[in-house]
């Protein structure tokens, strides 16, 4: 019968012994990638969709250029249901998870942000570790929030139950730098380049900016990427799309001349040149600072 309905266009396979209506399937990477995920479930009922999956559950940022559904779905297994393997068409990790590292979307059970986050940041660098980190930060506080507000990624409270979350997370690891990536972790960094950024400034030895710090201008108040009060010093990480629109060009503008007449300097960067070239941005940033 199943084949029938699967040569008849009705179902699809998605794994031996899993079946879907095809009205059901997913028209996106993203999508299909979650549907092979929780098929792996059905089959092991106590398998806990992780890392990369759950990072698309969380719509957590990625610290390269490749996206989480690039990567073959994962499930975390109870030790004595499995053994662990890394390769395939569903990765599967073993190991015992605390009841507080596990939660549920639609039904099926997943690592929670805070989880999901240190399992694909240990063993990183810590630049591409902060890009999981701040995101998931971002994420927390969204969750703890009924309506997320920009200036709630910055709020004492809430960044320290985001980051205590994170730290109680990372204790499932033995890794000598998670702890320190996650005592570094800033939620107010808006984009995963910011984040980059700032990973790549810390380890360079340069001085630590303000993030989002508010600037005040005869045309309003505004929030830079970077700022070195004591160099008078704004840093922005542009996205291609600031170059493009002719609209955000006259605004971005107005808002430089406005900053510039308080006494601010400006270095720029791309986010592209972060991920692909980071040292020539440290030595423009370093050159800037007069350090």
């Amino acid at each position: 019968m199943l084949s029938t309905q699967v040569a008849a266009g009705r179902l699809v396979k998605v794994r031996r012994g899993v079946y879907i209506a095809a009205t059901a399937v997913p028209d996106d990477d993203a999508g299909m990638h979650l549907l092979r995920a929780r098929a792996e479930q059905v089959v092991h009922p106590s398998a806990v969709i992780s890392h990369a999956s759950a990072a698309i559950v969380w719509s957590l940022p990625t610290p390269g250029f490749a996206e989480w559904h690039d990567a073959p779905p994962a499930v975390t297994l109870p030790s004595d249901e499995g053994a662990k393997s890394l390769h395939g068409p569903v990765v599967h990790h073993v190991g015992t998870l605390p009841r507080g590292h596990v939660t549920h979307d639609d039904g099926y059970a997943v690592t929670t942000v805070a989880r999901t986050a240190v399992d694909l940041a240990v063993g990183l660098q810590l630049p591409q570790a902060l890009v999981l980190l701040d995101g998931a930060a971002r994420r927390i506080i969204e969750q703890l929030v009924e309506r997320p507000r920009s200036e709630y990624y910055a709020n004492p409270r809430l960044v320290r139950a985001a980051v205590d979350l994170l730290r109680d997370a990372s204790t499932a690891h033995r890794s000598a730098t998670l702890a320190s990536h996650v005592a570094l972790t800033t939620p107010c960094r808006e984009s995963a380049a910011e984040s980059l950024s700032a990973g790549h400034f810390h380890e360079a030895g340069l001085p630590t900016p303000l993030y989002q710090h508010p600037i005040r201008t005869r045309t309003g108040t505004y929030f830079p990427d970077f700022y070195w009060p004591d160099h008078q010093l704004i840093g922005e990480c542009d996205g291609a799309l600031k170059y493009t629109d002719p609209a955000v060009l006259v605004k971005e503008k107005v808002r430089e001349d406005s900053l510039r007449e308080v006494g601010n300097r400006f270095v720029r960067w791309l986010g592209g040149e972060i991920m692909g070239r980071p040292l020539s941005v440290v030595d423009r940033v370093t050159r800037a600072l007069g350090l």
